[in-house]
């Protein structure tokens, strides 16, 4: 791939996902796979006038190896720098960038029930980091090509020829053209206008069906409203959270959810495939979860923590959006969720209450919002899925026929 496009690519990240500012610390989270292409965000950053930027590398087999050798207890501890360095972000406030390349299959063969077991003693200790934080920091996950998962989205390739497709599929669904900042300007203006028409329906409950079984009705909270595209942080920073993303989203009332929906896409957990999967919801709760591959996993997710069991998000998002008309299927979330509607069990997000920065982040939980150490987005949409919203006048407004938008 052109290094003048992969420029561009790391200055859409910097400037237009991220959105650094001058003075400001940024923080890059990356695997080994894309060193130079990370060397370009980091230098991006400081062009955009970044004080300092720190990456923090991560490495699958090494975190397998971890796993294996250390005790619970270990893996269990929170160390004081720890602390010192999470109450260090939370005074600071650094933008954070996230860059995945991840096998989807990486972590395959780990002991999960002792990584979720150590997982569970340290959530509710960085947790009070991460509250502190919430809808402050302006953050965004972009993708690069890794070898392994290149050769997962493109079998019986070259790595070298896997990886050159990945790039222009990522590129591509990035909207990385000749002015990609202008590209995901009017992006921004579309999603926007969309979620303004969901938002003056007044929705009560959103009713998803589709041929394959899925039958499903979630409650919507009142005070919450569709975001989607960029947002905007309790410090005035526009920013965009995802590259790509085509969803309009919204957090449902915890607590309102009944039937069973079936999923459309596998799930990658952890390091593994969880994979033609349903869920069974009784008055908000996931209380059934079969799967064909993963379900032990599966039950594991859903059971981390009592907020776990429930609905955070419920996503809209076409057929006919790039992603899914690439007719790749790229085993990992950030870009499958963006080519098909999707709910994601756990955490609920606050910032889809209305003039959430004048409430705190108990009050928009109070309101509904659910509560938990995940959020695990599952795909459902499909070319049958039909979604008819019911507004709190008693109209019953078609919203998506036939896997697309019904206005």
């Amino acid at each position: 791939m052109k290094k003048t496009v992969l420029r561009e690519y790391a200055r859409l990240i910097v400037r237009c996902g991220a959105n650094v500012q001058k003075g400001q610390d940024v923080l890059v989270y990356a695997d080994l796979d894309q060193p130079e292409f990370v060397q370009m965000v980091v230098e991006e950053a400081y062009k955009a006038k970044a004080r300092e930027v720190t990456v923090l590398w991560n490495y699958q087999p090494l975190e397998k190896v971890h796993v294996r050798y250390r005790s619970l207890k270990t893996l269990g501890t929170v160390k004081e720098w720890e602390k010192a360095r999470q109450q260090h972000y939370c005074d600071t406030l650094p933008a954070r960038i996230h860059l995945i390349s991840e096998d989807p299959d990486g972590l395959k063969g780990m002991n999960t029930q002792k990584l979720a077991k150590s997982r569970q003693m340290i959530y509710p200790i960085l947790k009070s980091y991460m509250d502190q934080r919430e809808g402050k920091q302006q953050w965004t996950i972009a993708a690069v090509p890794g070898a392994a998962w290149a050769k997962k989205v493109f079998p019986g390739m070259r790595v070298s020829v896997a990886m050159e497709k990945l790039w222009e599929a990522i590129l591509f669904t990035a909207r990385v053209t000749e002015d990609p900042v202008k590209a995901w300007q009017e992006h921004n203006a579309n999603l926007k206008a969309r979620c303004d028409y969901l938002n003056n329906l007044g929705i009560d409950k959103l009713h998803f069906t589709a041929d394959n079984g899925t039958d499903l009705t979630v409650g919507m909270i009142p005070e919450a409203i569709f975001c989607g595209g960029g947002e905007t942080s309790r410090e005035g920073i526009y920013f965009n959270p995802n590259i790509p993303t085509e969803e309009c989203f919204i957090s449902p009332k915890r607590g309102q959810a009944e039937g069973i929906v079936y999923s459309t896409k596998p799930l990658s957990y952890q390091g593994q495939l969880i994979d033609n999967f349903s869920i069974r919801f009784e008055n908000g709760k996931a209380v059934e979860a079969k799967a064909e591959v993963g379900e032990e996993l599966l039950n594991t997710m859903i059971s981390m923590d009592e907020g776990a069991a429930y609905l955070g998000e419920c996503a809209l998002v076409p057929q006919n959006s790039p992603i899914a008309q690439s007719g790749l299927l790229f085993y990992n979330t950030l870009f499958d969720e963006n080519a098909a509607c999707h709910l994601a069990l756990g955490m609920g997000y606050a910032d889809t209450i209305r003039d959430h920065h004048n409430k705190t982040l108990e009050e928009c939980r109070a309101l509904g919002i659910n509560d938990s150490m995940i959020h695990e987005d599952f795909m459902i949409g499909c070319d049958s899925m039909h979604i008819d919203a019911i507004t709190r006048d008693g109209r019953t407004v078609t919203i998506f026929h036939k896997g697309n938008w019904a206005f």
